[in-house]
């Protein structure tokens, strides 16, 4: 009780001391880290982030060794995480695992690092370097702990980050596509891009995208071929709308593969100009 007391009085006193800018300035240039400690909690408690972190970074670098370390360096990562200042905050969570691997912080810093580094991610169109780490980071986590409360959103985070990355591969395959034979072959591209992120990614929610494209580009490639290898490649075609119609009998998108079938069917054998469908 008395502990208690101890700590209810300090804190009182401390709020006393920064009752106005010139308290704050005063423990700012104090050489009593435990003072300025027990003030930096009492901001994070407030919510007030911003000047947490100014007390916390100092703290951080005098504290080391001592049984305040590890808090500070995890209470500072939360300041930089209120702040979306995710990056930082990963940083932050990162050296407080590696400084303390077994320690009550462990498995908060190792998830929220990975999250960090989650929402810190760009655009899918731009460089996926930022959305592997999060996707290795996260995976790090689920590894060490299988059993975390957190493991469902991490596992939610790194399906999501495998949709970015596959979003990323799906836009190459559409302007290889949509290049067609301009300057070469565009199409076998298309069809490489778009083969090699089913392959990688089997689970994606853009498989049927995929899918549908990697038909397209063959039947385009057919029709826009040269007489000796037409016949290759539109049974080529054919053999991928009867896989498409397989694995989405029901796809809204049956009706476009039906005409590529059709169309690639009547001119198998064909010499002369290329039938159309009517």
């Amino acid at each position: 009780m008395r502990k208690t007391a101890s700590i209810i009085l300090f804190s009182t006193l401390v709020l006393a001391v920064l009752s106005g800018c010139s308290g704050y300035n005063k423990i700012l240039k104090a050489s009593d880290y435990n003072t300025k400690y027990s003030l930096a909690k009492t901001y994070y408690m407030e919510g007030r982030y911003t000047s947490c972190s100014s007390i916390l970074e100092e703290c951080v670098a005098y504290q080391r060794g001592t049984a305040q370390a590890e808090e500070s360096m995890y209470l500072l990562a939360s300041c930089y995480y209120n702040l979306n200042d995710y990056l930082s905050a990963s940083q932050y969570y990162m050296a407080c695992y590696r400084s303390y691997p077994n320690s009550t912080y462990s498995e908060n810093c190792l998830f929220w690092s990975g999250k960090s580094l989650y929402l810190d991610t760009p655009d899918p169109r731009l460089d996926a370097t930022s959305t592997t780490n999060a996707i290795m980071q996260l995976q790090r986590f689920v590894e060490t702990y299988p059993m975390s409360k957190y493991r469902p959103e991490a596992e939610d985070m790194i399906y999501t980050m495998y949709d970015r990355l596959v979003e990323k591969e799906l836009g190459t395959a559409e302007l290889y596509y949509n290049m067609g034979n301009y300057m070469g072959n565009n199409y076998r591209s298309s069809i490489i891009v778009a083969q090699n992120a089913l392959r990688d990614f089997p689970y994606t929610k853009y498989r049927e995208q995929l899918s549908l494209l990697v038909l397209k580009a063959k039947f385009q490639m057919a029709q826009e071929s040269v007489l000796e290898k037409r016949d290759d490649r539109y049974r080529d075609a054919i053999d991928e709308y009867y896989a498409f119609k397989n694995e989405f009998p029901e796809s809204t998108h049956m009706k476009e593969a039906d005409k590529m079938f059709r169309i690639s069917t009547k001119n198998l054998g064909n010499k002369n100009q290329i039938i159309e469908e009517d």
